[in-house]
C-alpha cells in the first residue's frame, strides 16, 4: 500500500507535463493493401501485445442476424484450410503465449500476448484466419450451443444483466446499440453457415482492419513483418455502415423487469452525443460529460458514494458512468441498489436530486480539481498496462477517431470549467431523453441456485 501511494503521487507529479505531449514512440504506417499497423514502444520487459481491430460489432448488424459479430468471433478459433481446429490456440499456448479475443457494439478484436521474437508467428496466424477461415457446418453447430449458453450464463441467469438488456431495448428505437452483443436468442438459433460465410467475406479484410503492437519492437522490423505475413492479402469492398440515427425521444420511457433475483435495481439513462457525433467547436461538451460522470462516481470522494451511500444511506450502491469514446451517440447512465430500509422510489428521486442539483449549481473549484486530478493518475495508470495501451489505440482508431486523441485527453479534460459542467447537465440530462428501468425481484425457488454477481452488457470474451 506504501509502495501504491508513492507511485502514485510520483505519477501526479510528474503527469502533467508528460502525458499531454504527444508521444514520440507511436508510429504508425498503412500497408498498400490498406490494413494500418499502429506500434508503440514499451521496453520496460521483453515482451508485446499483438491486437488486430477489425471494424465490425453489434452496432453493424441488422434485425434477425443480432450477435453475427460476436459467432463469428468464435468461430475465428475453428480453422483454416491450413491450421486446424484449436491449433491456433495450441501454437500460442507452446510459445507461452496467451490469446484471446472480444467483440463489442463497435468492434471485433483479438489479441496475442507473447515474448517479443514470437510476433512472426501470431502474424502469420491472424494473416491466415483474417482470408483464409474455414466454416465447418458441424464446428458451427457446437459452436453455437456454446455461445447459446454463454447467452443463458452471462444475461438469461444474470437479473442485473437481463434488465439491462431490456433496459437498451426500450432506451434506443431504432439506433443499433438496442441489441445486445452477443444477439437476441432467435436469432442466435436461426444463424446458418451462409450467415456467416457472408459476413466474414463483407468485413473481414486488410482495408478493414487495423494491428496495433505495444511492446520491446523496433517499429521497422514490425512493418517488415506486417508487410510479408499481412501484405500479399487482397482488399475487400467494404461498405460504408448505414447511419442508424436514433430518432428523437420525446418524453421518459419506463419499465420493470421482473425475475428472481435478491435484491431491487434501478438503472437510468440520458441520451447524450459522443466525441465523434459532435462538431469541432462543441466537442469540449464530450469532455465536461466525463468530468461530470466523475463528480458523481469518482472514487470515495465522489457525491453519489458521500451523499446517497455514507451520507443519508439511501444506497448500498450507486454509480454514474458515460463513454465518450463509443462510435455512436450513447446513454450517461446511472445505477443503483437500494440500502435495506428504503426502496427504489427513494433511491430514484435521490438520484434525481443529485441531477438537479448539477444542474443548478456549478460544482466547487475544489470538487472539480480532484476529478481532474483522479482522471490525470488513472490515465497514468492505464499507460503502465501494454495491453491497455493497446486497447486505447485499438479502439480509437476503429471508432475513426484516431490514436492522437489519447494525448490530447488530460489537456482537455484540465480545461473543463464548472460552467461547462453545469451546461451539459443542463442540456443533456433532462426528463424527455430519459429511460428508467427497475428490477422488480420475484421469490428465489427452494433448491434454485441464486444467480451469481454480474456486469451490465458490454464485450463479449470467447
Amino acid at each position: 500500500m506504501i509502495r501504491r501511494f508513492l507511485s502514485f503521487f510520483w505519477l501526479l507529479c510528474w503527469l502533467p507535463l508528460a502525458a499531454c505531449a504527444v508521444d514520440p514512440k507511436v508510429h504508425e504506417y498503412k500497408l498498400d493493401n490498406g490494413l494500418k499497423v499502429v506500434v508503440k514502444e514499451d521496453h520496460r520487459a521483453p515482451v508485446a501485445v499483438s491486437q488486430v481491430w477489425y471494424k465490425v460489432g453489434s452496432s453493424y448488424e441488422h434485425d434477425g442476424i443480432t450477435g453475427i459479430s460476436h459467432m463469428l468471433e468464435h468461430m475465428m478459433f475453428k480453422g483454416t484450410e491450413k491450421h486446424g481446429p484449436g491449433e491456433f490456440s495450441r501454437i500460442i499456448a507452446e510459445l507461452g503465449g496467451r490469446e484471446n479475443a472480444f467483440t463489442g457494439t463497435d468492434y471485433t478484436a483479438y489479441f496475442e500476448t507473447l515474448e517479443k521474437s514470437r510476433l512472426p508467428v501470431a502474424f502469420e496466424l491472424e494473416a491466415d484466419r483474417m482470408r483464409h477461415l474455414k466454416l465447418d457446418e458441424k464446428e458451427f453447430a457446437k459452436e453455437k450451443q456454446v455461445v447459446l449458453e454463454e447467452r443463458r450464463m452471462r444475461t438469461d441467469d444474470q437479473p442485473r444483466a437481463k434488465t439491462y438488456e431490456h433496459f437498451m431495448a426500450v432506451a434506443f428505437t431504432n439506433g443499433p446499440y438496442r441489441n445486445p452483443v452477443i444477439g437476441w436468442p432467435a436469432d442466435i438459433e436461426a444463424l446458418t453457415v451462409a450467415d456467416l460465410r457472408q459476413w466474414y467475406r463483407q468485413w473481414y479484410a486488410p482495408n478493414n482492419a487495423t494491428l496495433v503492437v505495444v511492446g520491446d519492437v523496433a517499429p521497422e522490423r514490425i512493418l517488415t513483418w506486417a508487410k510479408k505475413w499481412f501484405g500479399p492479402l487482397e482488399p475487400g469492398e467494404i461498405p460504408p455502415p448505414k447511419p442508424r440515427t436514433e430518432v428523437e425521444q420525446r418524453g421518459e420511457r419506463r419499465l420493470t423487469v421482473k425475475v428472481p433475483a435478491k435484491l431491487p435495481y434501478l438503472l437510468m439513462g440520458y441520451k447524450v452525443p459522443v466525441l465523434a457525433s459532435l462538431p469541432e467547436d462543441r466537442q469540449w461538451e464530450a469532455y465536461a460529460l466525463t468530468v461530470l460522470a466523475g463528480v458523481l462516481d469518482g472514487g470515495e470522494s465522489a457525491r453519489l458514494a458521500t451523499r446517497l451511500v455514507r451520507g443519508r444511506q439511501i444506497a448500498a450502491a450507486a454509480g454514474a458512468g458515460y463513454d465518450l469514446y463509443d462510435r455512436l451517440p450513447t446513454l450517461f447512465l446511472f445505477n443503483g441498489t437500494p440500502a435495506q430500509g428504503h426502496d427504489l422510489d427513494e433511491l430514484e428521486q435521490a438520484l434525481r436530486q443529485e441531477v438537479r442539483r448539477l444542474q443548478e449549481e456549478p460544482v466547487s473549484a475544489a470538487e472539480l480539481e480532484r476529478v481532474k486530478t483522479q482522471v490525470t493518475a488513472e490515465a497514468v495508470y492505464e499507460r503502465d498496462s501494454m495491453f491497455y495501451q493497446a486497447m486505447q489505440i485499438g479502439l480509437l482508431e476503429t471508432n475513426g477517431l484516431g490514436w492522437r486523441r489519447l494525448d490530447e485527453y488530460v489537456d482537455r479534460i484540465q480545461r473543463i470549467t464548472a460552467a461547462q459542467v453545469q451546461e451539459v447537465a443542463r442540456k443533456y440530462l433532462i426528463a424527455d431523453h430519459l429511460t428508467v428501468a427497475r428490477l422488480q425481484p420475484l421469490p428465489i425457488k427452494a433448491g434454485q441456485r441464486p444467480p451469481a454477481p454480474a456486469g451490465l452488457g458490454g464485450n463479449h470474451v470467447r
